[in-house]
């Protein structure tokens, strides 16, 4: 891949390693798939559930992480795993984590980067 910095390929093998190790965990409840949807050209990630729980179908994005700018921006989480805290822990700056579910006046008073 033209214009790949170390930094960036680094940061997609951090977002898709942590990914892989979140999916192992499927729901309790229902005929739940877990998929995970790594698109390396944008630098997309996410994992989701899709699948019957009673006589309802069940398609829910739980998690969306995507690279921009060399940062990892963190758009959706709906587990009780604190993404943010992971990636530091494996190895990602706290300046290099957007929690763009959050408005920027809130990420402003986070230890994380603004955007």
């Amino acid at each position: 891949m033209e214009g790949v910095t170390a930094k960036l390929k680094n940061y997609q093998q951090i977002v898709q390693q942590l990914l892989m190790e979140y999916s192992e965990s499927k729901p309790a409840y229902g005929e739940i798939e877990v998929e995970t949807i790594f698109d390396t050209q944008q630098d997309r990630y996410q994992i989701v559930h899709l699948g019957w729980q009673h006589q309802r179908w069940v398609h829910h994005c739980v998690i969306h992480l995507d690279i921009r700018d060399e940062k990892i921006w963190i758009f959706q989480n709906s587990t009780e795993h604190d993404i943010a805290e992971d990636l530091v822990d494996l190895g990602v700056s706290k300046q290099d984590i957007v929690l763009g579910f959050c408005p920027p006046f809130i990420r402003g008073m986070s230890d994380y980067a603004v955007g």
